[in-house]
């Protein structure tokens, strides 16, 4: 019988608990011991939701174009928020990797446009122009235009990279942002800090996780062998100071479990160096 490619492997995980579940699931499949560090948390937004409310309200009643969506979380809170209302055929849906348009079509919302690579700005140049009749011009608050033409929703985190505002916004799109969540430090209990320490690897999917990771065990305690899943994440690690393994190819769970089964030695793909 053969042995799976992760066995006697320990991996750091550090997703928040309610999105770890997937990528315990598929590493431990593999044979590795998996230690769940949640260095993060989500929760709602300052204002508690309340221009995300609008937002999907409007949303409900036609006046976006498109919906972008830069992460799972964000689909999470506005499919909630939408309930069981119909949203007008018309409105494409636009999401940043397969991840994220998964967590749609699971929800029986069909996606438009998935970019090759899943980064921001590459979600940006998938976008078409706003065309002809489709400039945006600014309603009240300087939201939606008239009709809703010319306009996007984009419902985010609390914090994030300005590359796709600045790319819809050069195409000639109105982008409406609203913050649909924030991520806040998590605590940890003290044994799996412990367990984090001894660990082959630590697999990172955002720059949030690496910041808080660093935080919690210092470069000192930090597994050997760092993988992450997108060039924004290896940014950040590096910049800290640590020595990116391997990142994932494609930017999905997917492609972060054969990166870490690629750098801890075994058979794998989708890795770049």
């Amino acid at each position: 019988m053969s042995v799976p490619p992760l066995d006697g492997r320990k991996v750091v995980v550090t997703r928040s608990r309610a999105q770890a579940s997937g990528l315990v699931d598929r590493l431990s499949g593999l044979g590795a011991e998996v230690v769940e560090l949640p260095v993060i948390a989500v929760e709602d937004p300052a204002d508690g939701g309340e221009a995300l409310g609008r937002a999907v309200d409007r949303l409900a009643a036609g006046e976006y174009q498109w919906v972008a969506f830069t992460s799972s979380n964000a689909v999470t809170r506005v499919l909630s928020r939408l309930a069981d209302r119909v949203v007008p055929r018309s409105t494409r849906w636009a999401a940043v990797g397969t991840g994220t348009a998964r967590a749609l079509e699971e929800a029986g919302r069909p996606v438009d446009l998935v970019p090759g690579v899943s980064v921001a700005e590459e979600l940006a140049r998938s976008f078409p122009d706003a065309g002809p009749g489709g400039s945006p011009v600014a309603g009240p608050g300087g939201t939606a235009g008239p009709g809703g033409r010319g306009t996007v929703l984009f419902p985010r985190a609390e914090t994030v990279r300005g590359a796709l505002v600045a790319g819809l916004e050069a195409k000639g799109w109105l982008v409406d942002e609203v913050v649909a969540y924030r991520t806040v430090a998590g605590n940890p209990p003290p044994e799996s800090l412990d367990a984090a320490g001894g660990a082959d690897a630590v697999a990172f999917t955002s720059s949030s996780t690496v910041e808080r990771a660093l935080e919690l065990l210092g470069p000192g305690r930090m597994p050997p062998v760092v993988v992450t899943i997108g060039p924004v994440t290896s940014a950040t690690a590096r910049s800290a100071g640590l020595v990116v393994a391997a990142e994932a190819r494609p930017h999905t769970i997917e492609g972060l479990v054969d990166a870490v089964v690629s750098a801890l030695g075994g058979p794998g793909s989708g890795v770049l160096p």
